[in-house]
């Protein structure tokens, strides 16, 4: 399996324009693009696709923009709301004294 691409600089492009581009690279498992953000995540059929696109790409004029083109950095999961703590770090379940 692929891994994902991480692609910035996209704000006009849409998913058909950036398939049609990484298309030159291999195999193409998904193309998801947040448009609002100006970026995405390409996932490619192997990891050799994967680099091959990373290194054409990378710096590439798209659309008139620079494309920022490198490995996807898995998303650490969040806390949940109520394990995150108040303003300023303070544990929000000590009670007044007064």
């Amino acid at each position: 399996m692929g891994k994902r691409i991480y692609v910035s600089n996209i704000s006009n492009a849409t998913e058909q324009d950036i398939t049609t581009l990484f298309s030159d690279y291999g195999e193409i498992i998904s193309v998801k693009i947040k448009q609002s953000k100006g970026f995405g995540f390409v996932e490619m059929g192997t990891e050799n696709d994967s680099k091959k696109a990373i290194s054409g790409l990378n710096g590439k004029l798209f659309m008139g923009k620079t494309l920022t083109v490198t490995e996807a950095i898995s998303r650490q999961p969040r806390a949940a709301f109520h394990e995150k703590k108040g303003l300023l770090g303070k544990d929000r379940s000590f009670k007044k004294a007064w």
